[in-house]
């Protein structure tokens, strides 16, 4: 077992044994990342494949400070994000300002687990599912995004609004279908 500042030495140096060792540390949880942001589980592992290419071709821009996972997370969805750019899937619109009109009658949705969430928000159409990544989960501004996606602010915060809708609309059904199939829980 390697320290991390071990590995990333060793791959500094170009030594194929520390390039496994960093991958097989942390291509579970960049994976992850990537499927985040594509379409399906092929599209995710090449953009994952393009992430790794990139950590090891750029790993000598690592200066230590900081975390070694989250500037590899920083490259991986760099990477979704330039896939998704070069995809142009984007729609543009005028924002609509909704209310929020969301009421939890339905409290089934909250016994979803986090693998039931992460893969109703992966249904979502690509832009939507990208934006709402960003913002929600993420945490970027409308702007930041906007930048990143090349996409204007008003397109990104319609992206999300109508990502959050669909999304609620979809939690809602499969939080009445669990409701009707109370089976499904066990304690």
């Amino acid at each position: 077992m390697y320290r991390e500042l071990d590995i990333v030495e060793g791959c500094k140096a170009g030594k194929k044994e520390f390039q496994k060792e960093l991958y097989r540390l942390f291509s579970r949880k960049m994976y992850n990342v990537c499927l985040r942001y594509s379409d399906n589980r092929e599209e995710a592992e090449d953009i994952l494949q393009e992430g790794f290419i990139k950590v090891f071709n750029n790993i000598d821009q690592y200066k230590g400070s900081g975390s070694f996972e989250g500037w590899i997370c920083k490259i991986m969805k760099n990477s979704a994000l330039e896939a998704l750019r070069k995809k142009k899937f984007f729609q543009s619109g005028n924002v609509e300002y909704l209310e929020d009109t969301y009421q939890s009658d339905y409290d089934a949705h909250s016994k979803m687990s986090l693998k039931e969430l992460l893969l109703t928000i992966q249904e979502l159409p690509e832009g939507y599912k990208s934006v709402f990544n960003l913002y929600a989960i993420n945490g970027y501004k409308h702007r930041e995004i906007a930048l990143m996606l090349n996409i204007s602010e008003s397109t990104s915060k319609s992206q999300f609004l109508r990502a959050r809708n669909l999304l609620r609309n979809k939690l809602k059904n499969q939080a009445f279908s669990y409701s009707a199939s109370p089976k499904l829980y066990v304690a």
